[in-house]
C-alpha cells in the first residue's frame, strides 16, 4: 500500500517539478518506511526495485517520454534488471533515487537508478526495457528522435553490453527450453 502513496505523492509533486532533457538526471526523495524492510531490519532487496520504478515513472513524467509513449499508443515494458547494493538504508532514513538515461541500442534502453544516502551510493539498479505498440516494438532511435535526442545512442559501457548480451542469452536458453 505504501508503494501506491508514494507514487500518487510523486504524481501530486508533478505540477511543481520542472521538466527536464532526457540526459537530465532526475531525483526523488523519499524516507524508508517499515514495510520497506526485511528481517534483518534493513531495506530489502526486492524493494529497490519496486523504488527505482517509481524514480523511472518521475524521470517519464518530466522528460517527456511519456507523451510520445502516447503518441505511439505505447506501453512501457521492463525486459530485465539488475541490482548492486552497497550501504544499508535503515528505518526512517532519508535518501534519494538518482534516475538518468544510460543509452539504447536496436531494442533497448538502459536506465541507471542511483540509491544516494548522504551523498554516498547506498545501491544502483540497472534496467533495460522498451515501448510496446500496436504494431511491435518502438525502435529506441524513433523514440530518441522523437525526444529530441540523436538517433545515435552515446556509447554504452562494455559491462553493459555484456550485460545485455548475457540477459539475451538467458533468454534464448528459456526459449530454447520451452519448445
Amino acid at each position: 500500500m505504501n508503494l501506491w502513496f508514494r507514487l500518487f505523492l510523486m504524481l501530486l509533486r508533478r505540477p511543481w517539478r520542472k521538466p527536464v532533457s532526457a540526459f537530465d538526471t532526475t531525483v526523488v526523495r523519499m524516507r524508508v518506511w517499515p514495510l520497506d524492510l526485511d528481517l534483518n531490519r534493513h531495506v530489502t532487496n526486492g524493494r529497490y526495485f519496486t523504488l527505482a520504478d517509481i524514480g523511472r515513472m518521475d524521470y517519464v513524467l518530466r522528460s517527456g517520454a511519456f507523451r510520445v509513449a502516447l503518441r505511439q499508443r505505447a506501453l512501457p515494458i521492463v525486459g530485465d534488471v539488475w541490482g548492486k547494493f552497497r550501504r544499508e538504508l535503515r528505518l526512517f532514513e532519508r535518501f534519494e533515487i538518482h534516475t538518468r538515461m544510460l543509452g539504447w541500442d536496436d531494442k533497448w534502453s538502459f536506465m541507471e537508478h542511483r540509491f544516494v544516502k548522504d551523498g554516498r551510493v547506498a545501491g544502483v539498479v540497472i534496467m533495460r526495457g522498451l515501448f510496446r505498440g500496436r504494431h511491435g516494438n518502438v525502435p529506441p532511435a524513433d523514440f530518441a528522435g522523437e525526444l529530441g535526442l540523436p538517433e545515435q545512442s552515446p556509447a554504452l559501457a562494455d559491462w553493459l553490453r555484456e550485460w545485455s548480451a548475457s540477459c539475451d542469452g538467458l533468454s534464448n536458453q528459456l526459449r530454447t527450453e520451452e519448445q
